[in-house]
């Protein structure tokens, strides 16, 4: 699985192969747990299940517990522990031949000391030593206006300034030759411009790279539309602006997989016959995922209906795009999701499912939906009745109103 490094300096390489399984390696509470070491347990299991990256929370020194609130981020001791642990579990990765996510919090950054305005928008003492140019006049620099959306609180870095993408373009060097991370998750991607992303991408030279373009889904009150083209349009605006060098997490799929659940399947086949989300238009650039720290876990913003998490887990696993799954779901709801998400991966590896496979959808009716991918694998979820026609299929898995079936 690992990629020797002659082939690193081609960012779309990994993303031409189209073979990610991305497993996100924490949740909102993990900083409690000693969470470097704990994942270094967890390793052999990350490993052996399939994943080929695990996505770690943000490992710099933040004010915040959680790692969302950076400040001096050449600083690795952290609350998931310290530089040792974690270039101690880095290491660990590398032997299992797991790459290794950072999480890229650059849209903010908590200052050390006051400046213009009376605000901590000042960098005394720490690396990356920045003034007030290097934040945002929004939140209350002396730098250019923000090139996206405001994260409110919080000095917003202004990404227009050179002098702030050299020093960031340094960072991420760092984290890529001397820390021993691999691939990068940009955090609050709507906070600056997507060209940014594109020069950090090019400048860093990730594996892989994910953003987190998250965006409100269009709604009628409080009913989600059918149709959400123009929610995932954006997000595919969003790649295009990176250069196409990295993918999304797709939020849209998110969004309508886990309203078809509820028995309103026919949601997963969109006006043109394909699925609805980006994974429906730009496979090989959609993340898809059931949940994570934010919508999940304790903070519950926008949960998966918990009786229906298998279905998601077996609609995305074995479908195009890029799937992520979450630690909760693999670790902490019971061992039967463990072994069941483990079981769908390895029918998605044996079968050479991909990010750009082919999709035929059979059925999308209120309480069932059907579809063949790549013509090797057919499966449904719902309560719906349904199996493939054919004596060469044969069930390769199944569990609570979903099933999957292989040649």
């Amino acid at each position: 699985m690992g990629l020797d490094e002659s082939q690193q300096s081609d960012p779309l390489v990994v993303i031409r192969n189209g073979n990610e399984i991305i497993l996100q390696a924490f949740d909102w509470e993990s900083h409690k747990h000693d969470w470097w070491r704990n994942l270094d347990t967890k390793v052999p299991d990350i490993a052996k299940s399939g994943f080929t990256t695990a996505w770690l929370p943000p490992a710099c020194q933040s004010l915040a517990p959680e790692g969302y609130l950076p400040q001096n981020l050449y600083s690795l001791n952290s609350k998931y522990g310290s530089e040792d642990l974690l270039k101690a579990l880095l290491n660990k990765m590398k032997q299992y031949k797991v790459r290794a996510m950072a999480d890229i919090v650059i849209n903010h950054r908590v200052g050390t000391t006051q400046g213009h305005g009376g605000m901590y928008n000042r960098y005394d003492g720490i690396p990356m030593s920045w003034d007030e140019h290097a934040i945002t006049s929004c939140t209350g620099g002396r730098g250019n206006k923000s090139t996206g959306d405001n994260f409110n609180g919080v000095p917003n870095i202004d990404h227009t300034q050179s002098f702030v993408r050299k020093d960031l373009i340094d960072w991420m060097r760092w984290l890529r030759s001397s820390v021993g991370f691999q691939d990068f998750r940009f955090d609050f991607a709507k906070g600056y411009a997507s060209k940014y992303v594109k020069e950090y991408i090019e400048g860093a030279e990730p594996i892989f790279a994910v953003g987190e373009y998250w965006d409100t889904c269009n709604y009628k009150g409080s009913n989600l539309d059918y149709n959400q083209d123009s929610h995932r349009q954006r997000i595919i605006n969003w790649i295009d602006g990176a250069g196409q060098l990295s993918t999304a997490f797709d939020f849209t799929t998110k969004a309508v997989l886990q309203e078809a659940v509820k028995g309103e399947f026919w949601r997963l086949r969109d006006s043109k016959g394909k699925p609805p989300g980006v994974l429906g238009l730009w496979p090989s650039r959609a993340v898809t995922f059931i949940d994570n720290h934010d919508t999940g876990s304790t903070q519950a913003h926008w949960p998966f209906p918990s009786r229906h998490v298998m279905e998601g887990y077996a609609y995305i696993l074995t479908h195009p795009g890029i799937p992520s799954v979450f630690y909760d779901h693999f670790y902490e709801w019971d061992n039967s999701m463990h072994d069941q998400i483990v079981k769908l991966i390895a029918i998605r590896r044996n079968q050479g499912i991909h990010s750009r496979s082919s999709i035929r959808i059979l059925e999308a009716q209120p309480n069932l939906y059907a579809a063949t991918i790549d013509e090797k694998v057919s499966m449904k979820i719902g309560d719906g009745s349904w199996c493939p026609a054919g004596k060469e299929w044969t069930l390769a898995t199944s569990g609570h109103l979903y099933a999957v079936w292989q040649k």
